[in-house]
């Protein structure tokens, strides 16, 4: 695989050695059956593109260590969220704001009571609750209420990234910066660390900076990576939504400053990541106080930090393999071959 100069990234391909979940052929294998039985994407489109989507190798990259129930829940449901991030735009470009009310407002409620869920007309609902209910059966409830208050968050989000697309409103800098930690699902992803490495991380240890700071860079990482690849595509289709857009917008830079720009930014978040993941380990050895609960929060929170590294590879090939993002190969630049443009939703 050659990696454009511009988007190549030295540092992640000698010191983020890439590994995948042993469990990966079979996951590729048993998300894409799920997509069928639960009608998220059309038999054809299936067949012909969701292996070279490379969903479940973006997730077997990042959840190592995690049970092969756990890595399966966690790749349907990473795959039903890359289905609803094509609605969204399907829906903000054919202007079906009725369509996209109804689903936020079913995902809302699907998200609080998933069982009440599971057989809504809608395959996208359907889905996203049967997902709902895996995820909430591998930790305590603590953990579930967390996870759905993050994924309100990330609706809403979704809700006023539509808005701001229907108006052609550019957020500024630091409101796009919150609105992309939102939209991005960075505190979905980090959650989900937990039932990979079998334990709900405590508060006390979660909160902590030890924590909290890799979690947060291996995730900011990720989200401006992503503005970067997508950069000249999304200033193509007049997109309001990328770090570059916003610095050329509000920041008066050209594009060539802002790519220098956002690369700054990508390349910061490896450096202090490497400078702060020993910290983040020295932490948790300091977990190990003696009893066996602290020798299992010490032991989930290595394995939790080890994860939050191995994103960063995923991320960098991802995006490199995936047709999600081999826009030149396209027919039409503006609508992915893997989308069924016309129906989704409500008419």
């Amino acid at each position: 695989m050659t990696v454009p100069p511009s988007l190549a990234l030295p540092v992640i391909e000698a010191e983020f050695p890439r590994e995948l979940h042993p469990y990966w052929p079979k996951l590729q294998e048993k998300t894409r059956l799920w997509l069928l039985e639960k009608r998220l994407m059309p038999a054809d489109k299936v067949e012909e593109h969701v292996d070279g989507l490379c969903y479940t190798d973006l997730m077997a990259g990042y959840y190592l260590g995690a049970p092969d129930e756990v890595m399966q829940a966690i790749a349907d449901y990473s795959a039903w969220f890359f289905v609803w991030d094509d609605r969204h735009d399907r829906d903000v470009v054919h202007g079906r704001t009725g369509d996209w009310r109804r689903l936020r407002l079913r995902l809302h409620a699907a998200l609080d009571a998933p069982r009440h869920h599971l057989h809504h007309p809608d395959p996208l609902v359907a889905g996203f609750a049967d997902s709902m209910m895996r995820l909430y059966s591998f930790l305590p409830r603590t953990w579930n209420a967390r996870f759905a208050r993050h994924f309100h968050a990330v609706i809403d989000a979704y809700d006023r990234e539509f808005r701001n697309r229907t108006e052609g409103y550019v957020p500024q800098v630091e409101e796009y910066l919150a609105l992309r930690r939102l939209t991005f699902a960075h505190w979905i992803w980090t959650d989900l660390l937990e039932p990979s490495a079998g334990l709900e991380i405590p508060d006390a240890v979660r909160k902590h900076p030890a924590y909290r700071r890799p979690a947060l860079l291996s995730q900011e990482f990720a989200a401006w990576y992503n503005d970067l690849c997508s950069l000249p595509k999304e200033i193509a289709g007049d997109e309001v939504h990328n770090l570059g857009i916003s610095l050329i917008t509000h920041e008066g830079l050209n594009l060539e400053e802002a790519v220098a720009e956002v690369r700054r930014r990508v390349d910061d978040c490896i450096t202090e990541f490497l400078a702060v993941e020993q910290e983040s380990l020295r932490f948790a050895d300091d977990l190990a106080d003696g009893t066996t609960h602290g020798k299992e929060v010490s032991v989930a929170m290595r394995a939790c930090v080890g994860n939050m590294r191995n994103w960063f590879s995923s991320v960098y090939w991802f995006h490199h393999e995936s047709g999600r993002y081999m826009v030149d190969s396209w027919d039409d630049r503006s609508t992915p071959p893997y989308v069924n443009n016309e129906s989704a939703g409500e008419k």
